[in-house]
């Protein structure tokens, strides 16, 4: 947990350089790497798809940071005891499974996204349950 009051996530840094590119003289060396173009140079990806993939993290972050700012440190760190807790998860492996007790404490139990109407790929049960769960317990 970063404390931090960031509403967004980060934009990745953008860097240019030249220093793959370069001669002995310090310079470009258009002969061997072709015209230089900045557009090629950035070793970032789009800012959006980073901020989207991090939107998350960043919302629980400053949760957990205002909570732990108006309520002490033991606020957070029971919040994140709690989700550790539900977290391992005691089922069968081989059957399809949703954790509502996580969503719940995420804070996810009335949004309702693609995962939760499509799931996952339709699989039949294994013939050998046994098998799967000496798998799962490492026996």
């Amino acid at each position: 947990m970063d404390p931090s009051l960031r509403l967004v996530p980060l934009g990745a840094p953008k860097s240019a350089s030249i220093a793959e590119t370069s001669n002995s003289l310090g310079l470009h060396d258009s002969l061997q790497f072709g015209p230089r173009v900045i557009a090629t140079e950035i070793k970032s990806e789009g800012g959006l798809r980073n901020r989207l993939e991090n939107w998350e993290e960043t919302q629980d972050n400053l949760k957990l940071t205002m909570m732990r700012n108006a309520y002490g440190l033991h606020a957070p760190m029971r919040i994140l005891m709690e989700r550790k807790i539900v977290t391992m998860n005691p089922h069968m492996p081989t059957f399809p499974q949703s954790n509502v007790h996580l969503d719940i404490l995420m804070g996810r139990d009335e949004t309702i996204e693609p995962s939760d109407v499509f799931g996952g790929p339709v699989r039949a049960p294994p013939l050998d349950i046994h098998a799967d769960m000496e798998r799962k317990r490492r026996l």
